[in-house]
């Protein structure tokens, strides 16, 4: 690392008087407002600009920026007190202009051979930033306008709108300028803020909702200039199961036979105040603050989550290491000598993150930095009054249904804090119990003896035993490189010992991986029993589902919203189990370790999965009894329907089949899977199978579409679902991506239902829906057959907003 800092200070130039081009430096800064720090700077308030006094080209430092206020809409994802990328830049002389340029730290050399190191840097682009005029110059220093580059979009924000595809917005500079309060300098960092704003033609939705006027809207934009840390930290070594996140690099100083690809672990720094004792204070604890914007009680309990990690360092040998206090009034929150906890706000409810400013050279944590959203809390209360139905009458009172929002934001605060540590998602530690809080948890809903719901242990209270090894991997003093190696390896085979597996989200998070055991949201060691279990929940909260699911005075038409998180209740389980067919079981094995690299799930598990899916999409488990239905009228005025509401062709009125129609879109997402459906022939072929293909769709169809018929909205739900079933099998005979040998037999099964439809239409004298079902599902097939009709241009009614829960 030292031999690439030296490298790259070859470049470095003191500044020469220009006094033929530009002006002195005291002249030019008279009657302007000094500011001193890492990098002084002049404030011309009268106009509005600053200048920045450069003596140190071709040093390097951080570039980040960031969003004092946003946009406030999860959608479109520009957050109060966002963090953008962090880059490593320097200040480069090109003649009469300073360059501000990053630095590539994806290819290095670590090698005391300067032309080594040269050779890499010269292989590969690095990016001018921005390109300044000298404005005047004294023997040591020249002073740059910094205004321009400070009012561009250096954040992103036109392209993050244009992403989600809210309209062609662009910066205008006459409703843009410096925000001077928040403009300052500190001994190692250097802090610029500016009100941006941006206007466009035909903004979208998102857009329109959360701006005052959807064609211009105004945030502010935060820049940091920020001092590199010294070389005392250490850097450690990733490990595929340590837990923790990787840095990576390539380098070419690699010896021949050596993997290029080098993998670090970002973590902050901490020291020891007494290495030679088992448990010592640190020379520096760790300290997050949180955002005092943030109201009771979720202000306490915030913090007593986010404070839960001082148990994992005890376990790591460090006493006294990490504590959360309130954000001093006087402190900046985007200032990087202060790791946040941020409390924001959205228009919709949506995901909360961790992270931070990161040396890219080294992967020390400089800054953690975590975003909450503030509607999540109150996603949890909805869901917990689902479940109960608390309201008997005017007085009552959802004193448990908070405490369980109030247990969530506990863990939600450990889990994004984990992240600003280094540490990674686990979706496997559900398998063991609660381990971790880097899971995302479900609430753990009980039945009691006598049939009711108990809600009381919803979330863990503690941060768990997976938690402490990987703070243990990642902090852990060692007295030598051999005795870390020797820790490292002992703290890992500690995990294998007690049986903690780890998945994260490569192999979790996708509705198409395979990954038996390692989901989102989802509880118990074995994924099939807990969707038996959680159908069995949904069924005790429905038969108790009603007028009491909401206050005394709340319109009628707002039980629908609480009835939405209860009729999905088992979409994230349903994924879970999902992962058994065709799937695997396996973590992430290295050759030397006693571990077997992967096991296919049994055929009779793999079958005992499917028969649970499938029990989701009958009509038993999708019609709403008629009392619910009854109690729910089209939306009361002033209140409207939003994208938490059920999906309906019905206009305002709520839709009994729609409803269901959305599930079945969803399992049969789950269950037709192309991937899935290869891996099922594959396995098949080897002897390990469930069934051949021709089986599995055979046996979807068998419980679906040739199910018995049933009556009324029974046999109204049985044909949605069918419709459902059958839509999706043509979209995969579609599917240019999908197995050759998985279209054809869709395409064959597809040719039989329609066989069997047009037969079972022409002998019916009754049912004369079904009849006209079988009649219209057999012209579709045929019509698909022969390229009349396109699967894609249709799409099953979607279920509202799940994740995050």
């Amino acid at each position: 690392m030292k031999s690439l800092t030296r490298s790259l200070f070859v470049l470095f130039v003191l500044f020469l008087p220009l006094q033929l081009q530009a002006a002195g430096l005291g002249d030019f800064t008279r009657g302007m407002t000094e500011k001193k720090g890492f990098y002084d700077f002049y404030l011309d308030e009268t106009r509005g600009r600053v200048y920045l006094k450069l003596d140190r080209l071709g040093e390097e430092f951080i570039f980040q920026t960031g969003l004092p206020q946003g946009l406030g809409s999860n959608d479109i994802g520009l957050d109060r007190r966002q963090l953008g990328y962090t880059r490593l830049v320097k200040f480069v002389r090109a003649g009469d202009k300073i360059l501000l340029m990053e630095v590539n730290t994806k290819f290095r050399a670590t090698s005391d051979n300067p032309a080594e190191v040269t050779a890499v840097e010269e292989a590969f682009a690095s990016s001018v930033l921005w390109g300044f005029k000298i404005e005047a110059t004294d023997k040591t220093a020249g002073l740059i306008d910094l205004t321009d580059f400070l009012l561009s979009d250096q954040h992103g924000i036109a392209e993050a709108v244009a992403r989600a595809k809210q309209g062609g917005f662009s910066l205008d500079a006459s409703r843009s300028a410096l925000y001077a309060p928040r403009t300052k300098s500190f001994p190692l960092n250097t802090e610029f803020e500016s009100t941006l704003t941006f206007k466009g033609g035909e903004p979208g939705q998102y857009v329109r909702d959360v701006a005052p006027d959807g064609k211009q809207f105004t945030v502010r934009q935060h820049i940091s200039f920020v001092k590199l840390p010294d070389d005392g930290y250490q850097t450690r070594v990733f490990h595929p199961n340590s837990g923790m996140f990787p840095m990576t690099y390539v380098d070419y100083a690699t010896p021949l036979g050596e993997d290029m690809t080098k993998r670090l672990i970002p973590r902050h720094r901490l020291v020891k105040k007494h290495p030679e004792q088992a448990v010592s204070d640190p020379v520096e604890p760790i300290v997050y603050y949180l955002d005092a914007g943030t109201p009771e009680p979720i202000r306490s309990a915030l913090i007593e989550g986010a404070s839960w990690w001082a148990q994992a360092f005890e376990a790591a040998g460090f006493s006294n290491a990490f504590r959360v206090e309130i954000l001093p009034e006087d402190a900046d929150p985007m200032d990087v000598r202060y790791n946040i906890i941020n409390w924001t706000h959205r228009a919709t409810r949506g995901w909360s993150y961790g992270w931070g400013v990161i040396d890219p050279r080294t992967g020390e944590i400089i800054k953690g930095h975590v975003t909450l959203g503030s509607l999540r809390v109150r996603q949890d209360i909805l869901i917990a009054t689902a479940l109960t139905a608390p309201y008997a009458d005017a007085d009552s009172t959802i004193k448990a249904q908070k405490e369980m929002a109030l247990a969530r934001i506990r863990q939600l605060a450990a889990h994004e804090v984990g992240h600003t540590l280094g540490i990674a998602h686990n979706f496997a530690a559900s398998l063991s119990g609660r381990p971790s809080v880097m899971d995302y948890p479900h609430p753990l809903i009980k039945i009691t003896a006598d049939g009711k719901l108990d809600l009381s242990d919803a979330y863990d209270t503690d941060i768990g035993e997976w938690d402490k090894l990987v703070v243990k991997y990642g902090y852990s003093q060692f007295a030598s490189p051999e005795e870390e190696k020797a820790g490292l390896r002992a703290i890992l085979a500690e995990r294998a010992q007690e049986g903690l597996r780890f998945v994260t989200d490569q192999d979790a998070r996708s509705l198409r991986d395979f990954n038996a055991g390692s989901s989102l949201w989802d509880n118990g060691a074995n994924s099939i029993d807990e969707l038996a279990h959680l159908r069995d929940v949904r069924s005790i909260a429905l038969g108790n589902f009603s007028e009491k699911n909401i206050p005394v005075g709340e319109p009628y038409s707002s039980l629908e919203e609480v009835l939405v998180p209860l009729y999905y209740l088992t979409r994230y389980q349903l994924e879970a189990a999902g992962k058994y067919v065709g799937g695997l079981v396996y973590d992430y094995s290295l050759r030397g370790e006693e571990e077997v690299p992967y096991r296919i799930v049994p055929p009779e598990q793999q079958r005992e999965a499917l028969d649970q899916i499938l029990a989701a999409v009958t009509p038993e488990e999708l019609v709403l009894p008629e009392n619910i239905l009854k109690l729910i009228p089209p939306k009361a005025y002033g209140y409207d329907l939003t994208r938490e509401s059920f999906p309906r062709h019905t206009l305002g009125q709520l839709d009994a089949l729609t409803v269901g129609e959305a599930t079945a879109g969803h399992v049969f997402t789950i269950l037709l899977d192309p991937a899935r459906l290869a891996r099922l022939e594959q396995f098949h072929q080897r002897g390990q199978g469930l069934f051949n293909l021709a089986g599995y769709f055979d046996y979807i169809a068998d419980s679906t579409v040739r199910a018995e018929r049933q009556e009324k909205m029974a046999g109204a739900m049985q044909r949605r679902v069918g419709h459902v079933l059958i839509l999706q099998m043509m979209k995969l005979a579609a599917d240019k991506n999908a197995a050759e040998s998985v279209r054809a037999m869709a395409l064959l099964k597809l040719t039989e239902l329609a066989d069997w439809m047009e037969n079972s239409a022409r002998k019916l004298s009754r049912h004369p829906g079904f009849k006209a079902h079988y009649a219209f599902e057999a012209a579709r097939i045929r019509a698909f057959m022969d390229g009349s009709f396109d699967p894609v241009s249709e799409a099953p009614a979607a279920m509202p907003p799940g994740s995050p829960i």
